[in-house]
């Protein structure tokens, strides 16, 4: 029988390519995301894989939705197996001129979203000893000048997934945090600026950074493994690294990475 798979954000970017990936491997799968349309067409994309697809239209910081999400997989597909909380949104500006409601947000989505998903896939996972995946990033080790808000929300995402994978050591629920490092997507150009509106554009070359589908082919691969962390680039490993042992060095190298993108805030 196949395993089931809940995928948060899954309309565009990594979760739509961890759908794709594992629509191609046979699962089924429960997918959510906020933009109808855009849902529709991975979901017909993931039925042309053979894969039986469910989507539900809903906002991941708001619980009801999660439930609803959660739900609804379960009774269409019975166990649940896999929870990938992929859903989330980042911002660009320095945090003096930004507006509060922006952190909040970011918290809502990254943080809450988390968790509101996690809460209610929980008890299905245990009983299938499944796994909970948090797609975060670098910037939930190192904290990004310009990426306050970001930072905070994949601090707490991380900070939350390690406690839930402390507490769970003997039930066998798997716990993977994932950081892809900088991935071609829309996430940039759906960026909070510090007013809190979508910046438009993306700071970096978009064809020079990893793909989606080669970030969603290591996640499958990593909770194959039931792997505790996923850091996908040297560059990243080295972030971590040197902010460990070095974190004055750390704060000025993030700092002229920040400085030299294209429209940077300093």
């Amino acid at each position: 029988m196949a395993q089931t798979i809940l995928i948060t954000g899954a309309s565009s970017g990594i979760g739509r390519a961890i759908a794709l990936e594992y629509a191609a491997k046979g699962w089924n799968l429960a997918l959510m995301a906020r933009n109808k349309e855009k849902l529709t067409i991975v979901a017909e994309a993931c039925k042309a894989l053979q894969a039986n697809t469910l989507i539900s239209i809903g906002d991941v910081s708001i619980e009801a939705d999660c439930q609803t999400f959660v739900e609804s997989a379960q009774r269409t597909f019975g166990d649940l197996h896999v929870l990938i909380n992929n859903a989330g949104i980042s911002m660009r500006g320095v945090f003096k001129d930004t507006d509060l409601s922006v952190l909040k947000n970011l918290m809502d989505v990254n943080f809450w979203g988390t968790v509101n998903c996690t809460k209610h896939a929980l008890p299905h996972l245990l009983k299938t000893k499944g796994s909970v995946v948090g797609v975060s990033s670098i910037a939930g080790f190192k904290g990004l000048p310009a990426r306050t808000g970001y930072s905070s929300s994949k601090f707490a995402m991380q900070g939350f997934l390690e406690s839930l994978r402390c507490e769970n050591l003997k039930t066998g629920l798997h716990v993977l945090i994932a950081c892809p490092g900088y991935t071609a997507s829309s996430i940039r150009e759906n960026a909070l600026d510090s007013k809190g509106k979508a910046q438009g554009k993306t700071p970096l070359k978009e064809d020079k950074l990893m793909s989606a589908e080669e970030v969603a082919e290591r996640i499958y691969q990593a909770v194959e493994g039931k792997k505790k962390y996923l850091i996908l680039t040297i560059q990243g490993k080295l972030a971590v690294f040197i902010n460990k042992w070095w974190p004055s060095l750390a704060d000025r190298l993030t700092y002229n990475v920040v400085k030299k993108e294209p429209n940077s805030p300093f």
